[in-house]
């Protein structure tokens, strides 16, 4: 019974962590960090993703973005919602479809001055296929799909 309840506590502990360390602020987290520690505005100047450094954070809606430069922080902290990934940097095409999912931060789209990050790249394509579309789907089902707690991993 010892051993057993031992492994409960454990057990209980690891999902904790794991539920903070993915969703701890209002973004998808990675690492306690938003988007996995990648610069959301090296998305838009770069057109790549690029890992910031801890040197320049800043905190948004409760989670924490790093960023490759000074000028980097200072712009996203000048408007972080110009910059800051749709649908709290989940994956797109499942928000367009009801749910959460994590992201690959090598998988995404810069549209119309928005960021959409996507699962991985064979989900990236599909996405590619019908951005629009996707996009409406997706921004109707987020007021209600942010809401959830389960990810999809």
């Amino acid at each position: 019974m010892k051993r057993y309840l031992k492994f409960l506590s454990i057990t209980t502990c690891q999902i904790v962590l794991c539920s903070v360390s993915v969703y701890a602020g209002e973004f998808f987290e990675r690492n306690n960090l938003a988007i996995g520690g990648y610069d959301p505005v090296a998305y838009f100047t770069e057109q790549k993703p690029v890992k910031g450094s801890p040197e320049f954070r800043s905190n948004f809606e409760g989670s924490t973005f790093h960023f490759v430069s000074a000028a980097h922080r200072d712009a996203f902290a000048a408007d972080p919602s110009k910059y800051a990934p749709q649908y709290g940097g989940f994956c797109a095409f499942g928000m367009a479809k009801g749910y959460k999912a994590t992201i690959d931060p090598a998988a995404f789209t810069v549209v119309g001055d928005k960021l959409y990050l996507n699962y991985n790249e064979t989900v990236h394509v599909r996405w590619l296929s019908d951005i629009p579309g996707y996009v409406q789907k997706a921004d109707a089902n987020w007021p209600e799909v942010r809401k959830q707690t389960k990810v999809k991993e």
